[in-house]
């Protein structure tokens, strides 16, 4: 397929509008959900969704026990599936977490977060990827600028901007502990990176991103345009970002731990093919290649009602 979104090239080029739509449902017959005409808008102009107490704590609980499980698995917690923090040494980021616990499966399949997703994707979509991002008080690493959306077309082959992130807040997110920054309207652009991907970047990357960067002064022009917000609120608020929305983190210099769980759903109709800008496909629990199968949506009584805003 032709490449659509030249990035790496080795020299800086310019920012250019997407090519894909931002809701893929407005010309398909796939119309109705959860959201609605407000809601819709402000995801096209923002790039991104907040639902404050998405989930109660009482819910999110057994989701902090069986984490505190995972850490003591000497054998997941040496694999390559779970990154050390690159200044503490603690545990950062354990990705394919749906494959691991079937409690996380499920809450893939959440009936409201998917009839969203089905929403803004306009059909069918599987994980392409899920991970846990932990940020311990006082230590915890940041994350530089960057679109999810760079990578996946550079290193995995996603052809479109045709995905979106659900970020669940397991703990509290307050100024103070790293939350989640977002560049509003920055989705409307794609912004090529420079430098060129070496073998197995991955390696390191999920550690310390270096590449996939966009240029200071691309930066400072969105942010100047957009502004730069930070979605902040109790454990169990939803986070919902289309995959070209420029976002960051700051270190945790808190004395509150910082967790977030992310799904990335992609459509059925988006697979990933060669990549685009390496020389080799990133692992599968990076970017699912085999585990396509669309998500069927479990029953609503097992999830607890939410309000939607507007509604």
């Amino acid at each position: 397929m032709a490449d659509r979104y030249q990035t790496r090239l080795g020299y800086k080029q310019e920012m250019f509008p997407r090519l894909d739509p931002v809701v893929h449902s407005r010309h398909r017959a796939r119309w109705d959900g959860p959201l609605d005409e407000e809601a819709l808008s402000r995801y096209e102009r923002d790039g991104f969704l907040w639902f404050e107490g998405f989930y109660s704590q009482e819910r999110l609980d057994p989701f902090q026990d069986e984490l505190k499980e995972m850490a003591k698995d000497t054998e997941l917690t040496q694999s390559e599936q779970v990154i050390q923090d690159p200044v503490s040494g603690e545990l950062r980021s354990v990705f394919a977490m749906h494959e691991l616990s079937e409690r996380f499966s499920r809450l893939t399949r959440d009936p409201r977060i998917l009839g969203m997703v089905h929403q803004l994707l306009g059909g069918d979509v599987y994980v392409h990827q899920s991970r846990i991002n932990d940020k311990f008080q006082f230590q915890g690493a940041g994350f530089e600028w960057h679109s999810d959306f760079e990578t996946w077309h550079a290193e995995d082959g996603m052809p479109a901007m045709r995905a979106v992130s659900a970020s669940l807040m397991l703990s509290d997110n307050n100024e103070f502990n790293g939350p989640v920054m977002l560049i509003p309207g920055s989705h409307q652009y794609f912004v090529p990176a420079v430098k060129e991907t070496p073998d197995q970047n991955w390696k390191d990357s999920l550690k310390s991103q270096r590449l996939g960067v966009p240029e200071r002064e691309d930066l400072e022009w969105l942010a100047n345009r957009g502004g730069i917000q930070a979605p902040k609120g109790p454990a169990g608020s939803l986070l919902l970002f289309e995959c070209n929305t420029l976002h960051a983190s700051n270190r945790n210099m808190s004395p509150w731990p910082r967790a977030n769980l992310f799904f990335v759903y992609n459509s059925i109709d988006n697979p990933l093919g060669a990549p685009y800008s390496a020389n080799e496909p990133r692992p599968e629990f990076l970017a699912a290649r085999q585990s396509i199968t669309p998500l069927d949506m479990l029953d609503e009584e097992d999830f607890q009602p939410f309000e939607m805003p507007g509604k």
